[in-house]
């Protein structure tokens, strides 16, 4: 008999993460075991000795303007003669490996203290920046406004080794960098939990792990730690047992302490303490933090666990754009009862467009109606303290200009100001005055959050395909007591499965989902089929999570050529609906039967009409339709241009077939008015100023809506109604719905919505309070009962 569950996957999570998580590293897949140890030679005698250090108003922490420390102070750099090769030098000599960037003019903010070096000739070979030509070491006639900044990349150099070459323990502003930092579980309980929340803190110098002396350690400085991995806070843990195991094995420690102040989002950030006289930490034992992960990543035990509650939420009321999951752990009656009545309460943040969990625009709630952040003075703590609220850790990269697409309704706030310290991005300081401020949606700001490593990566691969984008989709799962890779069925395989499995990998949104494969060769020995009856929501973060026939495989046709695929892009498009324009263009015509065949033959009327005399009118409910495209790529239809279907009625081929629904609700939620499923052509109708139009319906044009474009559905166009001849008077509920069957990948349908009251009166008809589905509070949205929720459901 068949039946639907949700599994976990507990054993083999373990099994194949096991190894990985024993020494769990912030810069995972960095070391290169090939490469030799990066080691700084010895700088000539005559070579001044400088540190350097990134600062000012960073948006990433391997980014910011060049700083340099010499006789005592602290100085810049100046953009004039500054080429990528003098970057590539500075960044090499911070331990990243290589420079992407650099900006003139202060992008990072204007510095302070001396101009140490003006006129930079480098050739990118040299070890230090004070190797390069310049006018002389202080010998400059720049401002701070030509402050030079640069961007390193993210890979550390493997075996980079921290040289404190001015040997000066007074420099409290001296950041650290070091090649890596993990936290590493002792205790035999964490080393069976994912993730891993509790360890010795280990920084990786000169290619040997080393633990930290606690001497000086604070929890400002834990609290630093644990957002870099993921997690929003840390707690106290059972000291006794790790001095017992410090006794047993002794620590191999670094040679300095740390000094956070509890608001970095980067341990590079972070500036050095003293200097462990001979190596040892006489008096303390090796760091341990102890982290408190987000509510969606509690720790899976591998043993002893049961699932102390589901959470029955709205899924508006969610943590971030990936919903919620269950917790897997042991609760005490007050948690849990605490936990239930948190869940109850509508947030005030939320991430929108992001392509994985913890990354998005950030939109707030005021007033009842959501809306965005302008990016004016947007960086990374105030990025960190909106990760933290939505319980991931610190901020990755504080995005700004839109970059994860364009919002709708106001701007709430500007020139956020944060210390770092609030618990929501509410409480921090910004500017109120909307006629001073002149943002734009164009200027929305984003985040991308540090999450716990969960391991779901290597429990999916994409094989056969031509680009590692795409490719047959391959699970990991235990089969006998073994784990094996194999296949999942094809059928039933959509849109919402291939988001999920993009997600988990790494890659993005998916732009197609495919139930045959046959012309992706995949593992020979992974055709048999694993997973069956897949049904995801689309939040998931691991197909795992996702509905399916779990032992008991069902798969008439098999694996091999109809197995599941999916090819994922980086960018998607995101379609919103006007809400303003269906208010003001609605209105109702009294059209007679005979000049409503061509309607008729596609469906677009109430059943009724087809006992409605030639001469009698029927009542319909018109409106314009108007769709923007606020995504990062342009909304292409899913078919081939051969598979288009001619339509009589509006003298052009269309390229979706259902593309919109029209439904009128009674205020308890029935269906009161025989909506239709209205097909389109998809064109440019107009675009922002400066973006020309690339789609039109004519001719057998090519079809689709670019970014920052909107297609229009007049009023007056066959079909682009709603008939109600048979309707009584009253007060009712309106909603349309685009791209009702998730046919085409977008980044956001919760926007797909528009939602309105109506009041009929049997002549006339009011259309008021329309808005964009999840818009508005948890509050507004009860007064609509009965219509679909703004958050995609499981099908």
């Amino acid at each position: 008999m068949m039946f639907w569950s949700v599994s976990c996957f507990l054993l083999c999570v373990w099994r194949l993460s096991h190894a990985q998580y024993e020494h769990l590293s912030y810069a995972q897949g960095y070391q290169d075991p090939t490469q030799d140890l990066y080691t700084v030679p010895e700088l000539p005698a005559d070579t001044p000795r400088i540190q350097l250090r990134l600062a000012g108003e960073k948006r990433k922490h391997n980014e910011g303007r060049v700083e340099v420390f010499y006789d005592g102070e602290w100085g810049t750099v100046c953009d004039d003669d500054f080429t990528i090769h003098a970057a590539q030098v500075i960044c090499r000599e911070l331990g990243y490996f290589e420079a992407m960037s650099w900006s003139p003019s202060s992008k990072y903010g204007k510095g302070e203290g001396r101009i140490w070096f003006d006129n930079v000739h480098c050739t990118g070979k040299e070890r230090s920046l004070a190797q390069c030509e310049s006018n002389g070491i202080g010998v400059s006639d720049c401002k701070h406004t030509e402050d030079v900044g640069v961007v390193c990349s993210d890979k550390r150099i493997p075996g980079f080794k921290f040289v404190n070459s001015l040997n000066n323990n007074n420099i409290n502003s001296l950041n650290i960098q070091v090649e890596d930092v993990r936290i590493r579980p002792i205790l035999s309980s964490y080393r069976k939990r994912i993730p891993v929340t509790e360890g010795y803190m280990e920084v990786k110098d000169g290619g040997k792990w080393k633990q930290i002396c606690d001497d000086e350690w604070t929890q400002m400085d834990s609290r630093v730690i644990c957002g870099m991995f993921g997690f929003p806070g840390h707690k106290r843990f059972n000291t006794r047992v790790y001095k017992m195991f410090a006794r047993r094995r002794k620590p191999l420690y670094w040679d300095y302490s740390i000094n956070c102040t509890g608001n970095e989002a980067h341990l590079s950030s972070c500036t050095l303490g003293h200097t462990l006289s001979n190596g040892t930490c006489e008096q303390g034992t090796p760091v341990v933090v102890s982290c408190i992960p987000g509510r969606a990543f509690a720790p899976t035990p591998m043993s002893g666990y049961r699932k102390a509650f589901k959470p029955e939420v709205r899924a508006e009321n969610e943590v971030g754009p990936q919903g919620l999951l269950p917790y897997i752990e042991l609760l005490t009656f007050e948690t849990t009862s605490k936990l239930r009545m948190e869940l109850s309460m509508q947030p005030l943040v939320r991430l929108r467009g992001g392509a994985v969990v913890g990354e998005g625009r950030v939109e707030v709630l005021k007033n009842g109606e959501w809306g965005t952040i302008c990016d004016d003075n947007w960086n990374l703590v105030a990025a960190t303290v909106v990760c933290r609220e939505l319980g991931f850790g610190t901020a990755k990269e504080a995005l700004s200009g839109g970059q994860l697409g364009q919002g709708m309704g106001p701007v709430h706030m500007n020139e956020v100001q944060c210390s770092g310290f609030e618990k929501s991005i509410t409480e921090c300081s910004f500017n109120m005055d909307k006629d001073s401020d002149g943002c734009s949606h164009e200027e929305d700001a984003g985040v991308k959050c540090n999450i716990p490593a969960m391991g779901f990566q290597q429990r999916l691969r994409l094989s056969g395909g031509r680009s590692p984008f795409e490719g047959r989709v391959e699970v990991l799962m235990e089969r006998n007591g073994s784990l094996v890779w194999g296949t999942v069925c094809g059928e039933g395989w959509g849109t919402m499965e291939a988001m999920v499995v993009c997600r988990q990998l790494g890659l993005g949104f998916a732009s197609n989902a495919f139930q045959e494969t046959w012309y992706w060769p995949g593992a020979v020995d992974a055709d048999a089929v694993v997973m069956s009856g897949v049904r995801c929501a689309g939040t998931e973060m691991s197909l795992s999570h996702c509905l399916h026939h779990g032992e008991y495989l069902s798969c008439p046709k098999g694996g091999g050529r109809f197995a599941a695929g999916v090819s994922c892009s980086e960018t998607a498009p995101d379609l919103v609906l006007n809400p303003q324009v269906v208010e003001q263009t609605t209105y109702l015509e009294d059209r007679p039967m005979f000049m409503l065949q061509c309607a008729y033959e596609e469906n677009c009327l109430a059943s009724t009409s087809s006992v409605t005399p030639a001469n009698s009118p029927r009542r319909l409910l018109r409106f314009s339709s108007q769709i923007h495209n606020n995504g990062q790529t342009d909304f292409r239809p899913k078919v081939s241009r051969e598979n288009w279907v001619w339509h009589d009625c509006h003298r052009h081929y269309h390229s979706m077939e259902v593309f919109t629904h029209y439904d009128l609700f009674s205020l308890n939620g029935t269906k009161v008015a025989e909506g239709h499923k209205a097909s389109f052509c998809l064109e440019d109708s107009e675009c922002d100023e400066g973006i020309e139009k690339r789609y039109e319906c004519a001719n057998f044009g090519e079809q689709g809506i670019t970014v920052g474009c909107w297609d229009t559905y007049r009023h007056d166009i066959d079909c682009q109604w709603v008939d109600i001849t048979d309707l009584k008077p009253g007060d009712y509920l309106f909603q349309i719905v685009i791209n009702p069957n998730y046919e085409v990948a977008e980044s956001d349908y919760s926007n797909n919505i528009v939602k309105c009251r109506c009041r009929y009166d049997g002549h006339r008809i009011w259309m008021y309070n329309c808005h964009i589905g999840g818009s508005v509070s948890a509050e507004t949205e009860d007064t609509f009962p009965g219509l679909i929720s703004n958050q995609v459901t499981h099908r």
